[in-house]
């Protein structure tokens, strides 16, 4: 008999491919990851995932299946490798996608090791992807359901990882996951899904990362593309690219961001128009079959979770490297985002942007 990993947020999705996969007939264990101490925030916790109740809702959910549960703490990697970075890159004047960075090195890192000590043949989660192997090459596929696909945040997993993974959910939609869970009376089976990063519940990335680092971050001057100085901004870890609310300076027009300077604490604001580019070059890139294209090729590329792909022809620079042009400009392309390839409904591979052409230097 199989045996199966089963990572459980406390939510209806990681429950239903439980009982997805026990009704497959493999052999189960339940766990969830403790990465942050809620308590370290104190604001409310509803729209986010690993809290206490989440915990409870998996266990209950795991017995009700017959499963064994247990909690793994990885809390100290989850501050090294996502907390950390994330502070780091909002100082740096990048903008990181700390939900990229969970999967990669909690998920198919750290949860993957504690499957392989465990014995399981498979790591299982309730993402909204497929896996499909075809004369030995893994793919990783969009979701049936493309209004839930996450295949975007999966882009780093390798032909190793692939080949002991499963999404029972791939092949199911939002609607029907909640009409079985509601049918097998799972505590959870109405529970709103969670939205926000999870060490982030209120959407004040600034006041964590104050918190984090229990730094001052001081205010410098808004400058135009020329070096002109047209206010004053209240410390960068404030602003992303394209970001227009809260900038407070006046003008004819509205100024947005188009880039920030660490080295000497500016940001830089212009027109709308001035944040569109065709060219995006990416680094720590992953080529999911393990082989880099050894010409040019035509792609779909997406530059954000909720971007719409668009067609692109992709240079590859080198084994962990890519030059993206879009066919049209692309608005608000942002370093430390993820840009990620596909061929129809097939993942080719992804990486982080490190900068546009238009970038003011």
């Amino acid at each position: 008999m199989k045996k199966a990993l089963i990572a459980m947020s406390g939510g209806v999705d990681s429950s239903l491919a439980a009982k997805v996969m026990t009704d497959k007939g493999f052999q189960c264990i339940g766990c969830m990851m403790k990465l942050y101490e809620n308590s370290d925030n104190d604001t409310k916790v509803s729209k986010t995932c690993c809290t206490l109740d989440d915990a409870e809702d998996a266990r209950a959910v795991a017995y009700k299946l017959g499963m064994p549960f247990y909690v793994f703490n990885f809390k100290d990697a989850f501050e090294e490798k996502v907390i950390c970075k994330f502070t780091e890159c909002y100082e740096k004047g990048i903008t990181p996608n700390p939900c990229v960075d969970c999967n990669r090195y909690m998920k198919f890192d750290k949860l993957y090791e504690r499957a392989r000590i465990l014995g399981c043949d498979y790591i299982v989660t309730g993402h909204y992807a497929q896996i499909e192997e075809k004369d030995g090459i893994f793919y990783l596929k969009k979701a049936v359901d493309d209004t839930k696909d996450q295949s975007y945040v999966l882009y780093s997993l390798t032909q190793e990882q692939l080949a002991h993974t499963m999404f029972p959910l791939g092949e199911y939609r939002k609607t029907k996951v909640r009409e079985l869970a509601v049918e097998n009376n799972f505590i959870n089976a109405n529970k709103p899904d969670s939205q926000d990063i999870c060490f982030v519940p209120d959407g004040d990335y600034a006041g964590v990362i104050e918190k984090y680092t229990g730094k001052v971050y001081k205010p410098g001057n808004f400058v135009d593309t020329s070096g002109n100085i047209l206010g004053q901004h209240k410390g960068i870890i404030h602003y992303t690219i394209g970001q227009r609310r809260g900038l407070g300076v006046p003008g004819k027009s509205s100024y947005y961001v188009l880039g920030i300077r660490p080295e000497t604490n500016e940001v830089i604001l212009g027109n709308n128009d001035d944040l569109f580019t065709r060219d995006v070059y990416v680094d720590d890139f992953n080529w999911i079959s393990g082989h880099v294209p050894e010409v040019e090729f035509r792609c779909n590329a997406k530059i954000r979770y909720r971007h719409k792909e668009q067609p692109a022809r992709v240079i590859p620079t080198g084994e962990h490297s890519a030059h993206i042009i879009f066919d049209e400009p692309q608005r608000a392309v942002t370093p430390g985002q993820s840009a990620v390839l596909y061929d129809g409904d097939i993942v080719i591979g992804g990486g982080t942007i490190i900068r546009r052409y238009t970038d003011h230097d």
